[in-house]
């Protein structure tokens, strides 16, 4: 498991150059079905553009990828495109730039900043999220050790997803994986050995607009 950038929310961008119109469209996607979907879906939409061309990364850690000029000039947008999500650090993303031609030749230098710029601006109008890999554990303390418990977590900047209250406590929070046997060891030193940590679910989590996510692996 890695961390890494993700589309939580596509959107749409646009630029004109010399009265063509770039119009790029960013979506998540899990698979090449999905990258390959999405952009059947946006060239029947566009089907009077003169182009749609696209580029897709899929997969985390060995990542699938795959362009397409779609009747450009060879290497002036699939790979344009291409280079802006390697280059952005985003997973699992598909990004098609639609050209409606105004009249006027960019030339091969032109076509590349015009696919390049749209892409960008496509992602800027996109929500990005990065996907941290985490684990939900579960805190079972007593209510003595709840105040340390609880400072320790906030200093740690820990996620809680939830608190039971019963006899005992039972707190549930999002350690980050790299982080939690450091998390873990301060926790049972600070309360003596006293509270009972236990991993309930490997998951990715991310934080978006003042809320916490979490994602299945």
């Amino acid at each position: 498991m890695i961390k890494y950038k993700a589309v939580h929310q596509g959107g749409t961008g646009e630029i004109v150059e010399k009265k063509s119109r770039f119009i790029a469209h960013v979506a998540s996607v899990a698979t090449v079905e999905e990258a390959q979907q999405f952009i059947e879906d946006i060239k029947k939409k566009y089907w009077d553009a003169r182009h749609n061309c696209y580029a897709f990364a899929v997969g985390v850690e060995n990542m699938l990828t795959r362009c397409s000029d779609d009747g450009e000039p060879g290497g002036t947008a699939g790979k344009p495109i291409l280079e802006v999500i390697l280059g952005s650090g985003i997973h699992n993303v598909v990004i098609v730039v639609t050209r409606y031609f105004g009249g006027t030749l960019l030339g091969t230098g032109g076509l590349v900043r015009a696919y390049t710029e749209a892409a960008q601006e496509g992602l800027r109008q996109s929500v990005i999220i990065e996907k941290i890999p985490g684990k939900k554990m579960l805190l079972r303390t007593d209510y003595t050790d709840l105040g340390k418990i609880q400072y320790i977590l906030a200093q740690q900047d820990v996620s809680i997803l939830d608190t039971l209250y019963t006899e005992a406590v039972e707190i549930t929070a999002l350690f980050p994986e790299e982080e939690s046997k450091r998390l873990e060891k301060l926790l049972t030193e600070a309360t003596s050995a006293r509270v009972v940590l236990e991993e309930a679910e490997s998951v990715y989590f991310a934080r978006a607009e003042g809320e916490i996510l979490t994602f299945p692996i």
